[in-house]
C-alpha cells in the first residue's frame, strides 16, 4: 500500500489562497518569504492582496501557486515513505519535484517564473485560444483538432493540440486562436456536450510553445537537481521516473506537449497505490481521480 501526492497547475487559484497558512505556520511563512526572495518581488502581497487580473498573469500564476502548494506541504510537515509517488499536472511537476527533494524551493520559483514570462513572450495576445472539450474520447478530440487544421490551412498559426488529458471525457485543446475556434466548431458537430472557450491566451502544451521549450531546456541544464526520493509520475510518460536526466528532459517536453493526466491516475493501482492526496490550492485533481478511478481513496492534504 501506499500513496501518490499530487499537485495542481494553473487554473486552482483564487486571490487569499494561503493567507491563513501564512499567519498560522512559521514554516508556510517561510516558504512565502523564500519564493519573494527568489522573484525578488513580494508575490505573496499579489497572492493575498492583488487583484485577480494581476494574479491570474501567467508569469505570476505559477510561481504562486507553487508558493501556496509548498507552503502547505511545508505546514503539514509530512512525510514521504518509500513506498511513495508524487506527481504534478503542468506546472504542477515542479511543485511535486520540489516537494520529493530535487529541487529548491528557491531554483522552482525562479524556473517557474521564467516559464510563465517565456508562455507570454511566445504567442502575441490574441493569437493563442483554450478550450475545454467534454463528452468526447481522446481519439475524438484529437481526430477534431486534425480537422480543424486541415480546414484553416491558409490561418499563419495554424496549430490545434490535446494539451490536457484531464478525464474521460474531459480534454482541454490548445493552440492558435482561429484553429481552436474552429475545432470547437467541429466537436460540436460530432457529438460533443459542451465545447467552451477558457478565459486566457496564452497556450501552454501546444507546438506554438516552442520557444519557451528551448528557454526552458536551457535554464534546467544550469540547475542542479538531485535525484527525487521517490518516483514522479511523468506528464510525458505516466510512468514513474528517478533519473535527473530524463526528468529535465520531460519537463521540457510537456512544453510543446499533452498532459497526460488520464492516464497517469489509471496507472496508479498497477504501482500499488491506495490513495491519492491532493497538496494545494483548490481540489480540481481530488475530482479528477474520482472520475477517473473511482475505487481510489481520493482527498486533499489536512493542513494545520
Amino acid at each position: 500500500m501506499s500513496s501518490i501526492f499530487i499537485f495542481p497547475g494553473q487554473g486552482s487559484q483564487s486571490v487569499g489562497m494561503g493567507k491563513d497558512l501564512y499567519d498560522n505556520s512559521p514554516a508556510a511563512r517561510e516558504v512565502f518569504d523564500e519564493v519573494d526572495n527568489a522573484l525578488g518581488q513580494k508575490l505573496s502581497k499579489i497572492i493575498f492582496e492583488g487583484s485577480m487580473e494581476e494574479l491570474t498573469m501567467t508569469a505570476n500564476v505559477q510561481p504562486a501557486i507553487f508558493a501556496v502548494s509548498m507552503a502547505m506541504w511545508a505546514a503539514s510537515k509530512t512525510k514521504i515513505s518509500e513506498q511513495d509517488f508524487v506527481a504534478g499536472h503542468s506546472l504542477g511537476e515542479y511543485t511535486a519535484l520540489c516537494a520529493a527533494g530535487a529541487l529548491t524551493v528557491h531554483d522552482t520559483a525562479k524556473l517557474l517564473r521564467l516559464r510563465g514570462d517565456a508562455m507570454q513572450r511566445a504567442v502575441p495576445k490574441g493569437q493563442g485560444a483554450m478550450a475545454v472539450i467534454m463528452g468526447l474520447s481522446i481519439e475524438q478530440v484529437r481526430g477534431a483538432c486534425k480537422t480543424a487544421e486541415q480546414q484553416m490551412q491558409e490561418s499563419n498559426p495554424n496549430v490545434a493540440d490535446v494539451a490536457n488529458d484531464n478525464a474521460p471525457g474531459q480534454i482541454v485543446i490548445s493552440g492558435s486562436e482561429t484553429t481552436i475556434l474552429r475545432a470547437m466548431e467541429v466537436t460540436r458537430d460530432m457529438g460533443a456536450k459542451r465545447a467552451i472557450l477558457l478565459p486566457l491566451s496564452v497556450p501552454p502544451h501546444s507546438r506554438l510553445m516552442g520557444s519557451v521549450a528551448i528557454e526552458m531546456q536551457e535554464a534546467l541544464e544550469k540547475i542542479d537537481m538531485k535525484a527525487p526520493i521517490v518516483p514522479l509520475i511523468s506528464n510525458k510518460t505516466a510512468a514513474p521516473m528517478l533519473d535527473i536526466a530524463e526528468i529535465k528532459e520531460a519537463l521540457v517536453y510537456q512544453i510543446t506537449h499533452g498532459v497526460r493526466w488520464r492516464e497517469t491516475i489509471l496507472s496508479l493501482p498497477a504501482l500499488g497505490v491506495t490513495e491519492t492526496i491532493e497538496v494545494g490550492p483548490g481540489n480540481v485533481l481530488t475530482g479528477l481521480t474520482q472520475r477517473i478511478v473511482p475505487e481510489l481513496g481520493a482527498r486533499k492534504l489536512e493542513v494545520l
